[in-house]
């Protein structure tokens, strides 16, 4: 980001022309950051509860104050049972140093438990870690250069507009674009082709493409002997997924399905974009391993634009122990803290056997410490977390550039600074670029960096341990390890300098194997996943919420619900950004018109979507966007800024993935009435 700063205020940020992937252009939330920055209604100064929790109604009190309070009651449960607090967090930042340095360093001196962080990407991670070896795909630049580009369960014109850009160049160079997705969205309308599957059925049409690929020869044998591992194993898995049953499972044509595997087998440069919106299913790390196992069947990883990217984080070499520092916990390595999966808050908070399967859940949750996230908003099964938040004896801290749903249940509101304000340093998932976040301007009014934060705790607390009190400039120079091939040449100060600097990665990375796997190929079969008992090959799971697991449950629910992002928010950021919150205009509902009409549902009607677990109103669009079967909700609305004080979450589920104790977002099966 470039940005432009007047009398101390950024006035207007833009994208870094000069930096390859952004190319000047910033996506349409990013580009009203200032906006974000010098809100009106900015948190500027530390605050106390003065109602009760959920009202949202504080006082101001200083910073000495605050960090005394947080200090007292972190010290007397710690002294107790120090697993009795829990750090909460995400990606409100994904700075190195502002998400998870000090702030980590602090929970594991404390002895607090640890914090599962996996609401987002961690099947899709998985998936990757046991075909690829790490979150490792093609070049995003060299999509321009594809003659078949599938997005799989992808919507980058809303989230990836960089990847975008390089689509569209190659879309007008001749290649074809095809869109996997259960709803027809902005990009869907774009492409060439929209295959509309039913959600979660991902892995079953990788599967059936697989089955096309095998029966028809359209392999390049060379490439699996030589780069892969377990082939014969995965050809009689995927033999069992005929087309015919392929359709029946995807409810998509057999043509279809047969036509996309021929088309992508006979494509030299075939890539394959696919995002993690395809995995917040109960098989949604069975189904990325099945994707990515696509590329290495015909060869495509030879070209550079060819091959697969759900994420290119894995090739950054942060040192993920310099800045965690995990032995500074009281039990490490052989007893850490015990771990809670950030899924599960609702029923961590409300319920422990719940979360932890039985009493070995271990103490009570008594303090929850909130920052760079939104749980109330954005963390499945809602009622359950507002109602952990509510408990009276829950000490809350947060911090935070807003009064946010979770801020509103906080005993202790902390203001934190935004990107613009503080130091960073930032690997990427969407390209190979490591970035230095220098500050444009100075706090906005007595705003402190996260660190700063957990740093003036640890100082209140009477901590002595140095590690929890370094710069943030020694943080940013220990982020990664600047010595490995990656980074041939660069340091801290050079990337300072310079403020970008791109990863040594081949143009095209297997071309001769090299996955960072055990076997050093790409793991169709995966003794790993042997290992714990968990099937080696990958294999299509139904989701949890279906017609085919649970016929009862689909009786009497019989509509799928996914809530992917509104393209004007960022999850739940921006969406107090008064006009992002007003293109937008309110919570909708796309239903598809046979499924409205069944229901007596009109264009324009107030609807409510609910489940066992809860209820939300929103305005219907009656649309064949949304497939037959399928309602879609774009999401994620804060609660307090929706007409019923509700959102997606009311009807989400706290289970998890097969893989990486994901989300299962897009596993709910829902009914739909007139409000």
């Amino acid at each position: 980001m470039r940005v432009t700063v007047e009398n101390g205020r950024a006035i207007k940020v833009t994208g870094e022309p000069d930096h390859p992937p952004t190319q000047g252009v910033l996506c349409t939330k990013v580009s009203r950051y200032a906006d974000r920055v010098h809100h009106p209604r900015r948190l500027t100064t530390p605050m106390r509860r003065v109602g009760e929790k959920g009202e949202g109604r504080f006082e101001p009190i200083s910073w000495d104050d605050a960090l005394a309070l947080a200090a007292n009651r972190l010290s007397e449960i710690a002294a107790r049972a120090p697993e009795a607090i829990v750090p909460y967090s995400y990606a409100g930042t994904m700075g190195l140093v502002q998400g998870d340095s000090i702030a980590q360093r602090f929970f594991h001196k404390l002895g607090a438990s640890q914090l599962d962080r996996t609401i987002c990407a961690s099947a899709g991670a998985a998936g990757l870690k046991y075909t690829y070896g790490a979150g490792l795909g093609m070049l995003t630049e060299f999509f321009a250069e594809s003659e078949l580009i599938l997005i799989w369960g992808a919507n980058p014109i809303a989230s990836n507009l960089h990847f975008w850009t390089r689509a569209q160049e190659a879309k007008r160079n001749g290649a074809r674009l095809i869109a996997i997705d259960p709803y027809r969205s902005l990009t869907a309308e774009k492409c060439h082709q929209h295959i509309a599957l039913k959600p979660g059925t991902d892995g079953a049409l990788a599967l059936g493409m697989m089955h096309v690929l095998i029966t028809e020869n359209l392999l390049d044998h060379a490439y699996i002997a030589d780069h892969t591992l377990g082939f014969e194993p995965l050809k009689a898995r995927a033999l069992t997924y005929t087309p015919a049953r392929v359709a029946q499972i995807c409810g998509v044509d057999e043509q279809v399905i047969v036509d996309l595997a021929r088309l992508y087998g006979n494509t030299r440069k075939a890539s394959i974009r696919l995002n993690y919106g395809m995995q917040r299913v109960r098989g949604g790390g069975n189904a990325v391993r099945a994707i990515a196992c696509l590329p290495s069947l015909t060869g495509a990883w030879r070209d550079r634009a060819g091959g697969a990217l759900l994420s290119s984080s894995g090739w950054a070499p942060v040192d993920s122990f310099a800045l965690a520092r995990p032995d500074l916990m009281p039990g490490w390595p052989s007893a850490p803290a015990r771990v809670i999966n950030m899924n599960e808050i609702g029923n961590a908070l409300l319920n422990p056997g719940e979360a932890g399967g039985d009493a070995a859940f271990g103490p009570k949750i008594e303090a929850i410490v909130v920052y760079n996230s939104n749980p109330v908003a954005v963390a499945p099964d809602s009622e359950r977390v507002a109602a952990g938040f509510a408990r009276e004896d829950l000490f809350t801290i947060v911090l935070e550039h807003f009064q946010t749903d979770t801020a509103d249940y906080a005993d202790l509101l902390l203001p934190a600074t935004t990107q613009l304000e503080h130091l960073d340093v930032h690997k990427s998932y969407g390209h190979t670029h490591v970035m230095a976040n220098l500050p444009a301007i100075a706090p906005v009014g007595e705003a402190r960096p996260n660190t700063e934060i957990f740093r003036g705790i640890a100082r209140a607390m009477g901590f002595a341990e140095p590690a929890l009190y370094e710069s943030d400039e020694a943080v940013a120079a220990a982020a990664f390890r600047w010595d490995d091939a990656a980074l041939a040449g660069v340091d801290w100060p050079a990337l300072k300098r310079t403020g970008w600097a791109r990863l040594q990665v081949p143009d095209a990375p297997f071309a001769q194997g090299g996955f960072r796997t055990p076997s050093g190929k790409c793991e169709f079969y995966s003794e790993r996943l042997a290992q714990q008992g968990i099937d080696p090959l990958p294999d299509y799971l139904p989701p949890y919420e279906s017609a085919e697991n649970a016929p009862e449950l689909a009786a009497r629910y019989p509509l799928a619900m996914i809530s992917p992002p509104a393209r004007n928010f960022l999850n739940s950021t921006f969406v107090n950004v008064e006009s992002l919150r007003a293109t937008e205009g309110e919570p909708h509902l796309d239903i598809h018109p046979l499924d409205a009409q069944q229901r007596d549902i009109a264009e324009g009607d107030e609807v409510r979507i609910f489940n066992d677990r809860g209820s939300m109103q929103a305005r219907a669009r009656v649309t064949d966007k949304a497939r037959e079967g399928l309602v879609v909700g774009l999401s994620i609305w804060w609660k307090k800024l929706a007409p019923d004080g509700r959102n997606a979450n009311q009807v989400t589920s706290q289970a998890l993935t097969d893989l990486g104790g994901s989300a299962t977002f897009y596993d709910c099966l829902v009914e739909v009435e007139r409000a």
